[in-house]
């Protein structure tokens, strides 16, 4: 009995040691990636390892804060992933829901045309001629359209609307209530967990959006914020390795202090996602 107790509590202690460890060397990146943003030039170059500043400065954030073409990528990034993920949303949940009805005919074989196009897509000639012809060249339409729906996700939420009980639908529809009716007042009130999650999914891949962006947008008033950011570290480089005058703003600095830029917010917001993210991931891909 002591023996069982005694080799459940060093079991609990080599899971702590072994999970603080991987916490840390998962956040150590990130941790990283800040203090370098916080500090000059000369005490990134010094050392590898940065633990803590050691000459506290937001001058990188001055400068790249201070650009007004930030802001404008801002507000492009922010438009693409607020009404792209809406538009997204909408269109996956009224793909998925027809889908997950086994009675529906035709479900198997546009399952599989979908499922086709993850596997295989027309090319990047093919699509660019496409999104030209189509007149969403220099739009942010063009960072929408072309990928509205994801087919991992329509997956995730087709098998997710399966696990729902027929018999809650079948008595809704006796009540009176049509089938856009039943949708919108039984099935998504109970799927708020998997609507969370492949919400989330969307919107992380809106906000990093920009291999489209270097297709289709031509026009530097319509980047969005990671082409923006792309552009101006290159820039930043070439002149930083040329030796340009202001060597603090063009060294590490502003690197990773675009990098907190980027990230920070799309980050920001995952807590209020995470007590759906882990069920409703876990709902959407098993079927009971």
């Amino acid at each position: 009995m002591h023996s069982r107790f005694y080799g459940s509590r060093l079991f609990d202690g080599f899971n702590v040691i072994i999970l603080t460890l991987l916490g840390v060397i998962t956040l150590y990146p990130f941790w990283d990636t800040l203090v370098v943003s916080l500090s000059p030039l000369d005490d990134n170059l010094s050392s590898a390892v940065h633990l803590f500043p050691r000459h506290f400065t937001l001058a990188a954030y001055d400068y790249i804060f201070g650009m007004k073409e930030l802001w404008t990528s801002y507000g492009v990034t922010i438009f693409v992933t607020v009404v792209g993920t809406l538009i997204s949303m909408l269109f996956t949940v009224l793909a998925a829901y027809p889908l997950s009805k086994s009675s529906l005919k035709g479900t198997r074989v546009i399952m599989f045309l979908f499922v086709f196009t993850m596997m295989f897509s027309g090319g990047i000639i093919p699509t660019y001629l496409v999104v030209k012809n189509t007149g969403l060249m220099n739009s942010v339409w063009a960072l929408i359209i072309p990928t509205v729906i994801f087919t991992y996700n329509l997956i995730l939420m087709r098998t997710f609307f399966q696990t729902i009980p027929e018999s809650l639908e079948d008595s809704a529809k006796i009540d009176g209530c049509s089938d856009v009716g039943v949708l919108f007042r039984i099935v998504l009130p109970l799927s708020l967990p998997s609507l969370a999650t492949i919400t989330l999914f969307y919107a992380v891949a809106r906000w990093n959006e920009y291999f489209n962006a270097i297709f289709y947008i031509t026009d530097h008033d319509l980047w969005p914020l990671q082409l923006f950011l792309r552009g101006m570290l290159f820039q930043n480089e070439a002149a930083y390795m040329s030796g340009g005058e202001s060597t603090f703003l063009l060294g590490p600095s502003v690197k990773m202090a675009s990098v907190m830029a980027a990230a920070l917010p799309i980050l920001l917001l995952y807590p209020f996602f995470q007590k759906y993210f882990v069920k409703g991931a876990m709902l959407g891909a098993v079927k009971e």
